[in-house]
Parts: C-alpha cells; sequence; structure tokens
C-alpha cells in the first residue's frame, strides 16, 4: 500500500471515530484553500496548528477559533507530535520546518493530495477555471446549504453569508446524509487533477501559470484532462465559447452563457437597478423566472447561471434557488462594495489576470457608466507581469484614471526589468501613474474625489488584485468618507 493510500485510510478511520490521524501541521496556514482544510480539521475535533510567513485578518480568524498558529521558522515552535503534515507549494523548499518534517520521516503531503483523499468516496462538485471559480463555486455551495440541500464547502474566498471558506454539511437535512462536497478546483501547480468530480463546471481556459504549464496550450490541456476525471454518468458544465470545447469530456456536457440562445443554459431578460440584477434563467424544458441576484458584474450573471444549473440537476426546488441567490451576499474581494451611495462608489476585487479586470472594469463602469472609473491595480508575481504585460495594459485603457502599485511578489524574486512600468509604458491612457502604498492614500484626500450631493455624478473607485492591496482598503475607504463629511 502506497504511503498516500494509507494517509487516506487513516483520514477515514478518524473521521469514522476510530483511532487515526489526531494531530495536523499546517505549513502555509494562512493560505485561502489551506486554511479551509484547516477548518475542516478542526470541526471534526483533530489538533491542528501551523506556521505562516505573516499574520493576517484570516489567521486572526483561525486562532480565534482554537488553532494555534506562529510566523516565525522556527522548528522550536512546531508540532513534532502531529501525525500529518499539509503543506502548500509556495512553501519555498529551503523553509527550515518544511526540511525538518521530510528529514525525520514525517508524512508530508501537498494540499491538493489531502483534499482529494477527503473528497475520495463523496458526491463531488468541482468547479474550475482561470478565473470564475470562487465565485461560482461560493454560489453553489450557498445554494444548496441555504435550500438545506447540504454540503462540506471547500472554498477559494470568504462567503459574506457566513464569513468563512469552509463550512460542514449539517448532520440531518432535508436529503439525509447526501455526503456532498462542493470544492474549488485549483489548477496551480494541476491540483484539480487530484479530484474526482460527479458534477464539474469550467468556467474559462485562459492562459494563466505559465511559470508552471509553459504555454497556453498546456494550460488548456489540463482543464480538458480534469474533465476527464468526471465519474461516469457525471454532468460537465462548461461556458458556451470555450476553446477546444468539443475535446472536453463529460457524459452529460451542457453550456452555460448569457443572452446566448445557443447555450443549452442562459440567463437573458436583464434589467439593472443600482448594482443588481433581474433575470430570467432559460434551459430546454425548464426555465426559472424572476431571479435577482444582488451582486454586481455581468459576469456574475454568468457564473450564477451555471450554479442555478448544478442546483436544479440536484432537483432543488426552484422557489428555493430562487430564494437562495436572492440571499447571496457575494464573497470578500470579489466585486464586493465597499461604498455604495450616489455620488460614490468603491470596490474592491481579487482581480489578477487581464480577463478578470476586464469584466471587473466593465462591469462597473456599465453599472455607474454616469461615473469616473479609477481604478488602483497592484500587479501579482513578476512572472505575470512579465507574460500578461500587453493584456494588462489593453485593459487598463478601459478606465478614466488608472494607479499603479509596484509588484506584490508573493513566493517569487525579482526578475530583471520587470516592474509596473512594463504595463504603464504600454498603456495609451494619459491618465496613468505608478504610485507607492504611502502615496497612494495621500492620492485619495484629494478634492476630485469628495463626495457632492447636486451636479456631481461621482466617481466609482476599484481597488485590485491578488497581494496585499486589501490592507489598503480600509484606510481609503476612511478617507473618502471623511472627504463627505
Amino acid at each position: 500500500m502506497s504511503e498516500l493510500n494509507k494517509i487516506i485510510e487513516s483520514l477515514q478511520s478518524t473521521l469514522q471515530g476510530a483511532e487515526g490521524v489526531r494531530s495536523v501541521y499546517f505549513l502555509g496556514i494562512g493560505g485561502i484553500g489551506m486554511s479551509a482544510l484547516a477548518r475542516y480539521f478542526n470541526s471534526k475535533g483533530i489538533l491542528v496548528s501551523g506556521y505562516d510567513k505573516t499574520e493576517t485578518v484570516l489567521t486572526k480568524q483561525l486562532v480565534a477559533e482554537g488553532i494555534k498558529i506562529h510566523f516565525e521558522d522556527n522548528i522550536e515552535l512546531i508540532d513534532k507530535t502531529a501525525k500529518l503534515v499539509i503543506y502548500t507549494p509556495a512553501v519555498p523548499k529551503d523553509h527550515t520546518e518544511l526540511n525538518y518534517y521530510q528529514q525525520n520521516n514525517y508524512t508530508v503531503v501537498k494540499r491538493s493530495d489531502v483534499l482529494g483523499a477527503i473528497t475520495n468516496s463523496s458526491f463531488n462538485i468541482c468547479i474550475a477555471g482561470t478565473h470564475g471559480k470562487t465565485t461560482t463555486s461560493t454560489m453553489v455551495a450557498h445554494i444548496l446549504r441555504h435550500s438545506a440541500y447540504g454540503c462540506n464547502a471547500f472554498l477559494g474566498g470568504i462567503a459574506v453569508n457566513y464569513n468563512s471558506n469552509f463550512w460542514p454539511a449539517p448532520i440531518v437535512s432535508e436529503s439525509s446524509d447526501n455526503n456532498t462536497c462542493v470544492v474549488e478546483a485549483d489548477e496551480y501547480d494541476r491540483s484539480f487533477l487530484k479530484l474526482s468530480p460527479d458534477v464539474a463546471i469550467i468556467s474559462s481556459m485562459d492562459p494563466d501559470h505559465l511559470d508552471i504549464y509553459g504555454t497556453a496550450e498546456k494550460v488548456e490541456e489540463a482543464f480538458i484532462e480534469f474533465s476527464g476525471k468526471i465519474k461516469a454518468g457525471g454532468l460537465l458544465l462548461s461556458r458556451f465559447g470555450l476553446k477546444r470545447t468539443a475535446e472536453l469530456k463529460g457524459t452529460i456536457h451542457l453550456t452555460y452563457g448569457v443572452d446566448d440562445p445557443e447555450a443549452d443554459v442562459y440567463s437573458t431578460n436583464i434589467k439593472m437597478d443600482h448594482g443588481s440584477y433581474q433575470f430570467d434563467v432559460i434551459m430546454k424544458d425548464w426555465q426559472l423566472n424572476g431571479v435577482v441576484l444582488n451582486m454586481g458584474g455581468r459576469h456574475n450573471i454568468e457564473n450564477v447561471t451555471a450554479a442555478i444549473a448544478v442546483a436544479h440537476h440536484l432537483k432543488i426546488d426552484d422557489d428555493k434557488i430562487r430564494a437562495a441567490v436572492a440571499d447571496f451576499k457575494g464573497i470578500k474581494r470579489r466585486f464586493e462594495y465597499i461604498i455604495k451611495e450616489k455620488g460614490q462608489v468603491m470596490i474592491d476585487d481579487y482581480a489578477h489576470h487581464p480577463e478578470e479586470l476586464r469584466a471587473l472594469i466593465t462591469g462597473a463602469k456599465s453599472l455607474f457608466s454616469d461615473k469616473k472609473c479609477t481604478v488602483v491595480f497592484q500587479p501579482h508575481l513578476y512572472s505575470r507581469t512579465k507574460d500578461q504585460a500587453d493584456g494588462f495594459a489593453e485593459v487598463l485603457d478601459l478606465a478614466d484614471e488608472v494607479i499603479l502599485l509596484p509588484i506584490y511578489p508573493a513566493r517569487e524574486l525579482p526578475m530583471e526589468g520587470v516592474s509596473s512600468e512594463m504595463i504603464l509604458e504600454r498603456m495609451h491612457s494619459e491618465n496613468k501613474t505608478v504610485m507607492s502604498k504611502g502615496n497612494l492614500i495621500k492620492h485619495f484626500s484629494l478634492e476630485k474625489y469628495a463626495h457632492v450631493e447636486e451636479g456631481y455624478n461621482g466617481h466609482v473607485i476599484i481597488t485590485a488584485g491578488a497581494g496585499d492591496i486589501d490592507t489598503l482598503v480600509q484606510p481609503i475607504k476612511a478617507i473618502l468618507e471623511q472627504n463627505k463629511k
């Protein structure tokens, strides 16, 4: 029996109440996917502890939930009794704690292996895509929870409704013990190929993580391979118009879209009302009228269309689907309204790929067409900036004003000649600049951002990026709110 099979057996024994893994240690516990797994084990009464590089709002929440975390790479602080050590590929190979565990014969595995083990015997709804997967997976999980269908949810974002990226299936639900898992299927490091979907969604296959895949074609091939993981008789939902759609697999394969009657499932009759949408969802032999989504961005109509199609496939009642969507409050940092007033709107978003930025900016401009659009963007990773500089420049030119922050390096070392100026010099707009974080805060105290009621349409200000730009959101909000007094 392989080491991984032993881990799977031990995990399953533990979760069924027998002796098995009783303590788990996480390297990179503050990551969004890692923290969901940590919460899962913690909910099962297993002792959870871990390391992360930086204290964040999320790590503080984990500590408040009873998980012990430290922020120094120090083997004196680790759990040496841990039976299972889970790490993220973002942890550097020379990390002292990682090397200690590996050199002293601990069971050390990637997050993707453990997630694959946990979901090995469940009914799995897996949502993949280079963008759109976090929102769509959270929408699916929310509909299942709100309707009392029930599920375990492993998400890549914090659901505003529940302030968490994980929740367990209820012990008793209307469908009894259906053992359903909703999983965000991450393409980074080919992690999603460890999953076994019964239902899968593919929202996009645009080139990303080229440091891993090398070419756009290799990215597409990984998604095709992911579709081949769908169990016999399973359902695949893919966004209408994806390249290489014909090569995707799945016993049942449906496409979805917005105002695309050629798609198998599509939303239409869309009406906008100050940041919200009302629309109908149509598919062959079924229609759901009067759906209300209280979340901005036309791309989110597309995302919820896929989520609604999954709920219908699971035979969830129409009224329950409609009620759940209306109650959906969104995901933190996914078209999240920070300020939403007549003369001033502020939106924060995790967008870090050109196509995500395109959806974000066009969505905001369509909803608030009377306002000037200012985008503050923090590029994420030197490699992505180098690979996508032309795409970033083209999309950012859609805004009326663009402020670029220096690149957030995350796991990478600097690359010679790669900086935010690489994007700036490719842009055609004249209203553009690169600015430090400190100067950015001062910038928003300018009179032009002041809130004036009469004869002033105002600004829509967007902060975007996957780095630490989120730490600037509340300071900017405070300045904008001070300006209007």
